[in-house]
């Protein structure tokens, strides 16, 4: 998988170990990291680390108690999931992310083809959960304003396509470019058919803020800690003894539908 910076050759292992190292550089500066317990432990021993807070609530804003306007077509309790792929599909993969997390883009740049190969044969649900870790960790509105913009995506019926053009065009870190959105509505455009008024008034309106803010939230009080943390039928797909690839993440759907009739899929979304 290429890499946006100078060493394109490295692996997304790679690159994710360097995340790793930078975020706890971070928290001994800022003491504001902490470790995520079991969920930490298994993703460190994959050497797959996301982002870890100490404190969801910077991040809530007014969630609580305040009107959320769902996205079409979101399911799950208080309508907080974002699925992909067949409603039937015999094995759910869970995906809690964040547009601004480098990890999340390691991981999607590495995963993407497979699991869209999945929910496209039937075999793969995607639900997805959205955070907003980054903001609340390093200031700024990217990780909300994006997470905005892709549950307006949903409501356009385009919400995967667009899921993967903000992690292709993920800025750095510290570049909360994904806070200005006009950025998020031109990049709309590489999504064909989502560029259009109603997607701009809803990015710009802020529509879906409280539905975002509700979401990280509910991820607050989860149990899990850091981004991205991915289970398959409710299991970390992070193994004790094995580093995670592609293939062995389909191997693991496999046996986990074994028997099983692949779900219905009515039309292959646009990738």
């Amino acid at each position: 998988m290429s890499q946006r910076n100078s060493d394109g050759k490295r692996s997304a292992r790679e690159a994710l170990q360097e995340q790793r190292a930078q975020e706890q550089a971070r928290a001994k500066r800022k003491r504001t990291l902490v470790v995520a317990g079991g969920v930490v432990g298994v993703l460190a021993v994959a050497a797959v680390i996301g982002v870890v807070v100490a404190d969801h609530n910077d991040n809530r804003g007014d969630a609580i108690g305040s009107p959320a306007a769902a996205p079409s077509g979101a399911t799950g309790k208080d309508s907080l999931v974002i699925p992909v792929g067949a409603a039937d599909a015999p094995s759910t993969l869970t995906i809690y992310e964040d547009f601004r997390c480098p990890a999340c883009d390691a991981f999607e740049k590495q995963f993407t083809p497979t699991i869209h190969a999945l929910e496209d044969s039937g075999q793969l649900r995607t639900e997805y959960h959205l955070a907003t870790l980054i903001d609340g960790n390093l200031g700024g509105t990217g990780s909300l304003n994006a997470a905005n913009a892709a549950a307006c995506a949903q409501d356009a019926g385009k919400f995967r396509a667009y899921h993967d053009v903000l992690y292709d065009n993920q800025p750095d870190e510290q570049d909360d470019k994904f806070a200005d959105k006009n950025t998020l509505i031109t990049l709309a455009g590489k999504v064909p058919g989502l560029k259009t008024a109603p997607f701009a008034d809803c990015v710009n309106d802020g529509t879906h803020d409280s539905w975002v803010q509700k979401s990280n939230a509910a991820f607050g009080s989860s149990g899990f800690n850091a981004t991205p943390t991915v289970l398959l039928n409710g299991k970390s797909i992070y193994g004790q003894n094995a580093q995670l690839t592609p293939a062995s993440l389909k191997q693991m759907v496999s046996a986990a539908n074994k028997g099983k009739q692949p779900g219905k899929v009515t039309a292959a979304p646009p990738s």
